[in-house]
């Protein structure tokens, strides 16, 4: 393989496009910087190729070597290794975006998306009484871990395929096709993980709490957690893969979409696919055991089946690689949020209704921030190459700056404000309890939450950055981490306001 690239796209029309194009060590080789080839930076297969440099990255060693009967490239094609840009001018074809035309791209998919947060407040607001969750708390504990799987894969995978898109990587059919194929695939396969994990640690804090495992209790978490998380990631898959494509179409950033799109119905699908799939079976306790214990095994047996398939598709193999920590670490993270929240409700009822909407519109923000911050990088930089002064900013640079990524980060900061004024008002006047709406439940409110969004912000441009610097692809890493760790810290802020709230109603 020393001295050759695989080309991994369009053999029949022979255009030379492949991923970053990194060294092969051969017996007696130096192992240099990785070099940049033509075509598609986001190529989810990296490859090796010997030459006289002597530095190493952290980038080395983490993909194995391309599979046998690729096609060869001679290594002659490649560009100058001083060109940290693929094969064209990049700088030529990237069009800086107006404030007006980001404000006006986000803001109708972030009300979308947050009226689909409004719909899951309410949601919750009403099956907080149903028997199943009054009988097994632990049911809120998968709440913010079962939404948090539109932030670990759904908007994952819309920052992943945004760049493909943006990238000019999946403009052809047979391309499109290929990547949709090999990311259901791959969702299937995380998401399946991820619900086990989830309901692994309802099952725990259960425990914990009674000071006994209840096995009727631990099924009917497994159960309802790996169903859930199989049938909200085929659905919300599919259609984040279709907005990308098609926003492409119509020459829309699917940076400013995609995310919000998958999000909107994120909430609400998943929500109600957990309430009636575990009242169904929580209805039906004891009766059917067998079946709730052949529809876990057969859910488990799967797994390996979607891995396999991922694993051939080109587009996901490096993903099934590198995208295990990111997410469930993301789940763990959220996962303390279900905690919290199932201490909160225990107190105050009403934070049900808001918990998903003040989660949701920071998790959406900070997914289109991530996804803008990760295209730039992939369009402008090369993997590694970061002053240390841009990977660590002050909040002041982050949020007030002159670059292209402080004025996205004060559009999103400003979007925010009318947007939570708006869905908590819907919450609080269509919830199923009616309390009157007062000024200092929307000044403690709004406080939490726009100190959430600028917390997230401020943290995606410095994380993103970061994972550049050392490596790592942030389509891959960056929402996980940002949106679980907005739903711990969102259902904090939140029980810290109707702390403060109640403090002063006793005053």
């Amino acid at each position: 393989m020393a001295g050759e690239i695989v080309d991994v796209h369009h053999q029949e029309k022979g255009e030379k496009r492949c991923a970053v194009v990194r060294q092969f060590s051969a017996p007696g080789a130096i192992v240099p910087l990785p070099v940049t080839a033509p075509g598609n930076l986001q190529c989810p297969l990296e490859f090796w190729v010997q030459s006289g440099a002597s530095e190493k990255t952290p980038l080395l060693s983490k993909v194995p070597l391309p599979p046998k009967g690729d096609i060869l490239i001679s290594a002659g094609s490649l560009v100058p290794k001083d060109d940290p840009i693929k094969g064209k001018d990049v700088d030529e074809e990237y069009k800086e975006e107006t404030t007006c035309t980001i404000a006006c791209q986000v803001f109708i998919p972030f009300m979308i998306a947050g009226f689909g947060t409004v719909a899951a407040g309410l949601l919750l607001d009403i099956v907080q009484n149903w028997n199943v969750f009054q009988e097994v708390p632990e049911m809120f504990v998968l709440v913010p871990a079962l939404l948090g799987l539109k932030g670990n894969l759904e908007m994952t995978l819309a920052s992943r395929i945004s760049t493909l898109a943006n990238l000019g990587s999946i403009d052809t059919s047979r391309e499109q096709w290929r990547m949709a194929v090999g990311n259901v695939c791959l969702l299937q396969c995380q998401s399946l993980v991820l619900g086990l994990i989830a309901s692994a640690f309802a099952s725990v804090v259960g425990w914990i709490r009674e000071g006994e495992l209840n096995f009727h209790n631990v099924l009917l978490l497994a159960t309802s957690s790996l169903v859930t998380a199989s049938a909200a990631s085929f659905v919300l898959g599919s259609i984040t893969i279709f907005v990308v494509v098609f926003s492409r179409k119509i020459n829309i950033n699917p940076d400013n979409i995609a995310a919000p799109i998958a999000a909107s119905l994120g909430d609400v699908v998943t929500l109600a696919l957990l309430s009636f799939i575990s009242r169904y079976i929580f209805t039906r306790s004891g009766q059917y055991i067998w079946v709730e214990a052949a529809v876990l095994i057969l859910l488990l047996s799967l797994i390996p089946f979607w891995a396999v398939l991922s694993y051939r598709n080109i587009y996901t193999r490096q993903v099934l690689y590198s995208g295990w920590i990111p997410i469930i670490s993301a789940v763990a993270i959220s996962s303390g949020g279900g905690y919290i929240l199932n201490f909160a409700v225990a107190r105050f009822k009403e934070i049900a209704a808001c918990q998903p909407v003040i989660n949701g519109v920071g998790g959406n923000l900070v997914a289109v921030q991530a996804c803008r911050i990760s295209t730039y990088l992939h369009q402008k930089a090369m993997p590694g190459l970061l002053e240390p002064s841009e990977c660590c900013v002050s909040p002041f640079v982050a949020w007030l700056g002159k670059n292209v990524h402080a004025r996205t980060c004060r559009i999103l900061i400003i979007i925010a404000i009318p947007g939570h004024l708006i869905f908590i008002t819907c919450v609080h006047f269509l919830k199923s309890t009616y309390t009157p709406l007062t000024a200092e439940f929307l000044i403690f409110y709004l406080i939490a939450a726009i100190l959430q969004v600028a917390l997230l912000l401020y943290m995606a441009h410095c994380f993103v950055h970061w994972l550049w610097k050392w490596g790592f692809d942030p389509d891959d890493a960056a929402i996980p981490y940002l949106t679980a760790f907005g739903d711990l810290v969102g259902t904090g802020f939140l029980l810290v306001a109707f702390v403060a709230m109640d403090a002063v109603a006793a005053v």
